[in-house]
């Protein structure tokens, strides 16, 4: 970094690194990007510009890797830059640096337009966009969920172009194992799409088949999948069983009960537990309404249904989702933070970039009080308040 930027020091926080929370280190920020960790009294802080985090929690901006929506904004509705703009203030009141705004299944000329847009954000630099997650249309009508059935269907040569096709960002794809075939799969890794298992009912020989072809995680594991059993472990088994693997976990308490969540948590590989929300546009928004599929849809007590009953999608913000993983789980603060911050980012092969709080990475932060609600978010060194 140039000696010519201007430094910027955040003092008087707890700061939650590599080693626990610290209260006596102070950070120090050129150009983006953190600069180093140093001792609160250390010299080189006359030289910068200070902002006092008045004793609260600076933990790593969390990391969201499926949002459907937020401040009253559906991505399919308007697979635009403009909406990506506003999902992705909506959600940064809450903490979250970084994001992929999800488009759930859709006709191919939308989804050419969502990742157009996707990419257009990315060019014009919108905070806190790093990809897209296309979820569906590849999916299993056994396993619908809300998505509408009478637009899925198998991928095509123009399909696959499409989503392998080299983008500004991450490109993530949940499909169907049973639905696709394994060289579709092989060829999307190949690509660098980042393949995950959801809307399924496949069983657990198909989804270990998959996951050796290039399958690297589920998304919302235990929803709209086939259930772990005693002789059929399928994609819930499948994906508990495999180390290497990422789940996403929806920690609003309503799709997937504590202890289920604690078995989930126990079962991976520490690192393989990721905290998403499968937000919808009532998060960030005074309207608990909207309108997906030509469905209404109503959000109540943060339960987001259709009226027939069927959950869709959530009214979850990550920092909400953290206070659930300490508070309802039983996951220590750090863990949690880990969770929402830097295990999602190794999921996204942005490790070296996000998710941690030392020397290198962008300046990305949740500033929270001690009820662990966010205050500040920081973006590449920029400050919002919440």
């Amino acid at each position: 970094m140039s000696a010519a930027q201007p430094l910027t020091a955040l003092v008087n926080g707890r700061v939650l690194g590599e080693h626990g929370t610290r209260g006596d280190l102070a950070v120090l920020l050129r150009g983006g990007r953190i600069e180093a960790l140093v001792p609160a009294g250390d010299a080189s802080l006359s030289y910068a510009e200070r902002h006092d985090l008045q004793g609260r929690l600076l933990l790593p901006g969390f990391i969201d890797v499926q949002v459907n929506g937020g401040g009253g904004l559906l991505f399919n509705a308007a697979p635009t830059v403009e909406t990506l703009r506003g999902i992705a203030a909506a959600h940064r009141r809450f903490g979250t640096t970084g994001m992929l705004p999800t488009l759930i299944t859709d006709t191919a000329e939308v989804m050419h337009a969502a990742l157009e847009a996707v990419d257009a954000a990315i060019a014009e630099g919108v905070p806190g966009i790093l990809g897209i997650h296309l979820e569906g249309p590849f999916l299993a009508p056994a396993r619908k969920g809300i998505h509408d059935v009478n637009l899925f269907r198998l991928p095509d040569a123009a399909d696959i172009a499409d989503i392998a096709r080299r983008h500004r960002g991450v490109v993530m794809m949940t499909l169907a194992p049973e639905r696709v075939p394994l060289e579709t799969i092989r060829q999307l890794s190949a690509a660098g799409v980042i393949v995950v298992a959801g809307h399924t009912a496949a069983d657990y020989a198909t989804t270990r088949a998959a996951l050796d072809a290039g399958v690297s995680g589920f998304t919302h594991l235990y929803n709209a999948m086939t259930p772990l059993g005693s002789r059929e472990p399928g994609v819930v088994g499948a994906a508990l069983d495999d180390p290497h693997s990422w789940c996403g976990l929806i920690v609003d308490l309503h799709h997937v009960h504590p202890a289920s969540l604690r078995v989930a948590i126990a079962a991976k590989a520490r690192g393989k537990s990721v905290l998403v929300t499968d937000a919808m546009p009532p998060v960030g928004a005074d309207d608990p309404t909207y309108v997906l599929n030509g469905q209404t849809i109503v959000a109540r007590d943060g339960i987001c249904q259709s009226a027939d009953g069927v959950l869709a999608g959530s009214a979850l913000d990550m920092a909400t989702g953290v206070r659930h993983l300490v508070d309802a789980v039983g996951l220590p603060l750090a863990e949690a933070s880990r969770m929402a911050s830097a295990y999602p980012a190794a999921w996204l092969g942005l490790e070296r970039e996000l998710g941690r709080i030392v020397a290198g990475q962008r300046a990305d932060f949740a500033v929270l009080d001690d009820g662990l609600v966010v205050r500040e978010t920081w973006i590449g060194g920029v400050r919002y308040a919440a």
